[in-house]
C-alpha cells in the first residue's frame, strides 16, 4: 500500500510532513541540508522551487528544524521498477541460483540510493539550475545518503584477521557499491601478492649484509688510506682520502650487489604476473556479482530516462580547439613541476657547498650525506604541496573538455591527476638515477649553475647509494605520514563537530514524535560526519597506484620497498575500512565490473618499471663498469691467479688521477699535504678519463658500449618474459567462460522455444 501512495506527487506545499505513511529514518534515500535564508527571499525561493521539481516526480518530502533545515527525501517506488525493466536482463545469475532476499533487499537500497542521487544532481529549476548550482549559490549547504545504524554495527566488529575474509568483501558491496567492494578486493588482492615480491627483496639485502666483509669492492675502499680525493666545492673544501667512505660502501652493498639484476627480472615478471592474476580474480568477483555483461553506458542513459523522460540525451562531443588548449597548459604545467624538482638539485647544490666550507668537521664529512637527506625531506614537502595544486588544475583541465558522462570525466581526470602526481613524485628521483654525477663535468672544468656553484657528484660510494637514500625517505615519510593524515584528520574533525553540535532544548509544545526525534538524532548524526565527494575513493585509489609505481620503478635500488608496501597496507585496509563506516558519511553507492582506467595505468607502469630498472642497473648501479673489469683487465684475465677475486684492484682502475695544479679557484695547493705530511700533487676522481688531458679513455667507450647492450638485452628479455607471463595466464578463468558460454545457449534456446510456440500459434 505504501509503495502506491509513494507514486502520488504530496500535497501543496507542505513546510513539514507528520504523514504515518512516511518511511522509518533509515528509509530515507537522501537528505538536504540548508540554511533558514530568512535574510534572502531569492534563496528561499529557489529552494522551494527544487522542492516542488521533486515533488513533482513523485517523491516524498520531510521537514526537520534544528540548526539547519533538513529535508528528508525518498523516491516513489516506481523508480526501481522502472530501472529493472530498461536494464532487461543485463544482470542476471550465471549459476541460476537467486539471492536471498534479505541480500535482494540491500542491493535495491543501493540501487534506489544511486539512482536518487542521479535525479537528485539532474534535477532543474526554471533558472535552468541543478542541484550542484544551487550548492554553489549556497541555497543548499550539501547532501547525503544516511547510514544503516544496523548495519554499521556488523562493519565496526571487523578485526585484523577479517578484514582478509570475502565475506567482507561482499558485505561491503551489499552496502557501498561495487565500486568500492572492487577497490577493496584489489586492494586486498595487492597485498597479498606484495608479500610474494617483498621475500626476495629481503633475502637480497640478507645476502647483501653477509657478503658485504667479504667484498672486494668494500675491502679496497676501506683500505684505501693514501688515496687522496679530490675536493667536493672549489673554496675550503678538504681534500679527502677514500677510506672515509668505508661504511657507506658496505652499505651499498646491501642492494648493490650480485643478486641485484635478478631481483630486478623478477619484479618485472612479478609485476606481471599479479595483474593478470587480478584480471581473473576480478572475472570471478563480477561473475558472482552479475555484473560481467553489465553495460555502463545502458546504465547511464536508463537513469536519465527515468529522471526525465522527455530529455534530450546529451551526445560525445569533441573540440580540437578544446584539446589543444588542454594539452598546451597541461604540459605548461608539467614543465612547471620539472622546474621545482630542478630546483630542488639547486638546493642539494648550494646545500653541499655550505656544508662542506662549514666549520665543523662533523657537516665538512657528511655534506653529501646532509644535502641527500634535506633534499629529500624537501622533495617530500614539494609533493604534498603540489598535490593539492594538482588535483585543482587537473579538474579545470577536466573542466574544459566538457565530458559527457561522470565516468568519462573520472576517466579523464584520473590520466591528468595520475600524470601529474606521477612528475611530481619521480621527476626528482629520475634526476638523481640518470643525471646526477653525470652532467657535471670534471675537476678544473665543472657545470655550474648561474656559473657559480657547481653541480653536485655522486655520493662517493656511488650513485645508487643517492637514489636508495632518496627512496626510503621518501617512501617511509609518505606512507607514515599519510596514514596519519587519512585517519586522524577525520577523526578529529568529527570529534570537533561533534562539540560544536550542542543539543537544544525544547518546550513540550515544540517537541515532536517519538519517529521525530528518531530522525533527528539520525539526521544530525550523518550530518556531524565527514563529507565525502567523487575525490574519496579517488584518493585512495592513486594513493595506492603511486606506491605501485615506488615499489615496482626503481625497486633495483630499493629491494625493502615491497615490505614497506606490505607492512604498509596491512594498516590502510583497516584504516580505509573503518573511515568509510565510522568518520564518513555514506558514499553513494556506484556499478562498476572493473576497476576503470587504474588498470591501464598499473600496466603502463609494469612497463615503465622494466625501462627504469634496466637504466638503474646499466647506467646508476656498478654492475656493469665491474662486469667489463672483470672479464677484460682483470687479474683473473691477466693471468691465472687462485684465492684473489677477480674484482680486485676495480675500484683504483675506476678512479681518474687529476693534477691539483690544474684547480682554479684555490688559493691554498702550496700547503696541502696528506694525512702523513706528504705534499698532494694529485688526486682521484670518480670516471674514464686520461690523465693529461682528462680526455675519455677507452675504457669509458667499453663501459658505455657494455651499459648499452646490457639495457636492450635487459629490456627485450624482461618484456618478453612479460609477454609470456600475459600470454600463458589467461585474463578469465575457464570456469566463468563456460559459464557464460552454457548461458548464452540457454538463453538463445528459450528464445527459440518460444519462436516455435508462437508459430505453432
Amino acid at each position: 500500500m505504501q509503495n502506491n501512495i509513494a507514486l502520488i506527487p504530496l500535497r501543496d506545499h507542505p513546510s513539514e510532513d507528520t504523514d504515518a505513511l512516511i518511511p522509518m529514518p533509515n528509509k530515507w534515500d537522501f537528505v538536504l541540508v540548508c540554511d533558514d535564508h530568512k535574510s534572502s527571499i531569492n534563496k528561499r525561493n529557489k529552494k522551494e522551487e527544487f522542492l516542488e521539481e521533486l515533488r513533482k516526480k513523485g517523491f516524498i518530502i520531510k521537514t526537520i528544524k534544528d540548526k539547519k533545515l533538513f529535508y528528508g527525501i525518498r523516491a516513489p517506488s516506481a523508480v526501481i521498477r522502472k530501472y529493472k525493466f530498461l536494464m532487461g536482463n543485463s544482470d542476471y545469475d550465471l549459476e541460476g541460483l537467486s539471492a536471498q532476499p534479505e541480500e535482494q533487499q540491500e542491493e535495491m537500497t543501493c540501487t534506489r540510493i544511486r539512482i536518487v542521487n542521479f535525479i537528485l544532481y539532474s534535477t532543474k529549476i526554471s533558472s535552468k539550475q541543478n542541484f550542484q548550482d544551487l550548492m554553489k549559490e549556497n541555497v543548499f549547504e550539501t547532501a547525503f545518503p544516511l547510514h544503516e545504524r544496523e548495519k554499521l554495527d556488523t562493519f565496526l566488529k571487523i578485526n585484523w584477521r577479517s578484514i582478509y575474509y570475502n565475506g567482507l568483501i561482499k558485505e561491503l558491496r551489499m552496502y557501498f557499491g561495487e565500486k568500492v567492494a572492487l577497490y577493496f578486493a584489489w586492494l586486498q588482492w595487492y597485498t597479498y601478492v606484495l608479500l610474494v615480491a617483498a621475500v626476495p627483496g629481503i633475502i637480497l639485502v640478507i645476502y647483501g649484509f653477509i657478503s658485504f666483509n667479504s667484498s672486494p669492492i668494500s675491502q679496497e675502499i676501506c683500505a684505501a688510506n693514501t688515496t687522496i680525493m679530490c675536493p667536493l666545492c672549489d673554496q675550503k673544501c678538504p681534500f679527502w682520502p677514500l677510506s672515509d667512505t668505508c661504511t657507506y660502501a658496505k652499505f651499498t652493498h646491501l642492494f648493490d650487489n650480485e643478486g641485484t639484476v635478478l631481483f630486478a627480472i623478477f619484479m618485472a615478471l612479478w609485476a606481471t604476473v599479479y595483474l593478470e592474476l587480478w584480471k581473473r580474480q576480478r572475472a570471478k568477483v563480477v561473475s558472482e556479482w552479475n555484473l560481467y555483461l553489465w553495460d555502463e553506458e545502458k546504465d547511464d542513459v536508463a537513469m536519465e530516462l527515468i529522471s526525465n523522460p522527455d530529455h534530450e540525451i546529451r551526445t560525445y562531443q569533441h573540440s580540437y580547439v578544446r584539446t589543444t588548449i588542454v594539452l598546451i597548459l597541461f604540459a605548461l604545467m608539467i614543465c612547471i613541476l620539472i622546474g621545482i624538482a630542478q630546483a630542488i638539485v639547486v638546493y642539494r647544490v648550494m646545500v653541499t657547498v655550505l656544508f662542506a666550507q662549514s666549520n665543523s668537521e662533523f657537516f665538512r664529512e657528511r655534506a653529501t650525506t646532509m644535502a641527500v637527506v634535506t633534499g629529500a625531506v624537501l622533495h617530500y614537502m614539494s609533493i604534498v604541496t603540489m598535490s593539492k595544486v594538482n588535483k585543482h588544475v587537473a579538474v579545470f583541465l577536466c573542466d574544459l573538455e566538457k565530458p559527457r558522462t561522470l565516468s568519462e570525466r573520472e576517466n579523464n581526470l584520473t590520466v591528468k591527476i595520475f600524470t601529474l602526481q606521477f612528475v611530481t613524485h619521480f621527476s626528482s628521483l629520475i634526476y638523481i638515477a640518470f643525471f646526477l654525477g653525470r652532467i657535471n663535468g670534471r675537476p678544473g672544468n665543472y657545470v655550474r649553475v648561474a656559473g657559480k656553484w657547481r653541480l653536485e657528484e655522486c655520493h662517493p660510494s656511488g650513485c645508487l647509494l643517492d637514489l636508495f637514500l632518496q627512496m626510503a625517505i621518501i617512501m617511509t615519510l609518505k606512507q607514515t605520514l599519510n596514514n596519519l593524515e587519512e585517519y586522524l584528520l577525520p577523526w578529529i574533525k568529527y570529534q570537533f563537530r561533534k562539540l560544536c553540535a550542542k543539543p537544544r532544548h525544547h518546550s513540550k509544545i515544540h517537541m515532536e514524535e517519538s519517529a521525530q526525534d528518531q530522525c533527528k538524532e539520525d539526521w544530525l548524526w550523518n550530518y556531524q560526519l565527514n563529507e565525502v565527494d567523487i575525490f574519496s575513493l579517488f584518493n585512495e585509489f592513486l594513493e595506492m597506484t603511486i606506491q605501485y609505481s615506488f615499489t615496482t620503478i626503481f625497486v633495483a635500488s630499493f629491494p625493502l620497498a615491497p615490505l614497506l608496501a606490505f607492512f604498509n597496507n596491512l594498516i590502510e585496509i583497516r584504516c580505509d575500512a573503518i573511515k568509510m563506516v565510522k568518520l564518513q558519511r555514506r558514499m553513494v553507492p556506484r556499478k562498476a565490473k572493473d576497476i576503470g582506467i587504474w588498470l591501464q595505468i598499473l600496466e603502463a607502469i609494469g612497463i615503465l618499471a622494466v625501462i627504469a630498472n634496466g637504466l638503474v642497473i646499466s647506467i646508476t648501479s656498478d654492475f656493469i663498469p665491474m662486469q667489463v673489469y672483470k672479464y677484460t683487465l682483470g687479474p683473473c684475465v691477466r693471468e691465472n691467479y687462485t684465492g684473489i677475486n677477480c674484482l680486485t684492484g676495480y675500484v683504483h682502475h675506476s678512479l681518474s688521477v687529476f693534477s691539483v695544479q690544474d684547480l682554479k679557484n684555490r688559493n691554498d695547493l702550496s700547503d696541502l699535504k696528506d694525512s702523513t705530511g706528504n705534499k698532494i700533487t694529485h688526486c682521484r676522481y670518480r670516471d674514464y678519463r686520461n690523465s693529461d688531458d682528462y680526455s675519455y679513455t677507452v675504457e669509458f667507450w667499453h663501459v658505455f658500449a657494455a651499459r648499452l647492450v646490457f639495457l636492450i638485452l635487459f629490456e627485450h628479455v624482461a618484456l618478453c618474459i612479460k609477454l609470456i607471463a600475459a600470454w600463458f595466464v589467461p585474463d578469465v578463468p575457464r570456469r566463468i567462460k563456460n559459464l557464460h558460454l552454457k548461458h548464452k545457449e540457454r538463453r538463445l534456446r528459450n528464445q527459440l522455444s518460444e519462436m516455435d510456440d508462437s508459430t505453432e500459434v
